[in-house]
C-alpha cells in the first residue's frame, strides 16, 4: 500500500513547544472553536481548516498553507490574524466527527500518512480544552 509523504488534511492545527495536535472533523463540527479555546490557554497556531502533513525522519511535521496562514475563523466573530508558528511535530490528534461519553475510555489511534497517532474523541463539557492541552503535554500517559 503507498503512503504518500506529504498531504493537505482538512484539519485544524495547534502546538505547545513544537509539539501539535491535529483536529479532525466534518464541517462545523468544532475544531476552529476547540483550537480557539486551546490558543487560549497558551497553544500556537499551526493551521486552521487546511493542514499539511509530511512525513520526515523524526515523525510527522504539520505546517499550514501559505494562503492561510496566520488566520483562523472565529464562527460568528469573523477571521482572526494569529501569530502562527511555522511547523509542528504531530503528536496527538482529536476527532470532533466522534463523541466518547465513557468515564475512562480505551485508547484511540488515528492514521496520519500511515502512522498511528493517539486520538481522542469529543467530550461535551468545559474541561474538554484542558484535558487536551494535559494530553498533548504528555500529562496522562496517551503520548511517548
Amino acid at each position: 500500500m503507498f503512503t504518500p509523504s506529504s498531504e493537505i488534511l482538512h484539519a485544524t492545527t495547534v502546538s505547545v513547544q513544537g509539539r501539535a495536535v491535529l483536529i479532525v472533523g466534518p464541517a462545523g463540527s468544532g475544531k476552529s472553536a476547540l483550537a480557539l479555546q486551546l490558543i487560549a490557554l497558551g497553544a500556537r497556531l499551526v493551521s486552521d481548516d487546511r493542514s499539511i502533513v509530511t512525513r520526515t525522519d523524526t515523525g510527522i511535521a504539520v505546517s499550514a498553507p501559505d494562503a492561510i496562514k496566520g488566520m483562523i475563523e472565529a464562527r460568528g466573530v469573523g477571521i482572526l490574524k494569529i501569530e502562527p508558528v511555522a511547523t509542528a511535530t504531530l503528536c496527538l490528534t482529536v476527532d470532533m466527527g466522534q463523541s466518547s461519553t465513557e468515564r475512562l475510555p480505551d485508547p484511540q489511534v488515528l492514521q496520519v500518512l500511515g502512522q498511528a497517532m493517539p486520538c481522542l474523541h469529543r467530550v461535551e463539557g468545559p474541561h474538554f480544552a484542558a484535558a487536551v492541552l494535559f494530553s498533548l503535554k504528555g500529562a496522562i500517559g496517551l503520548l511517548a
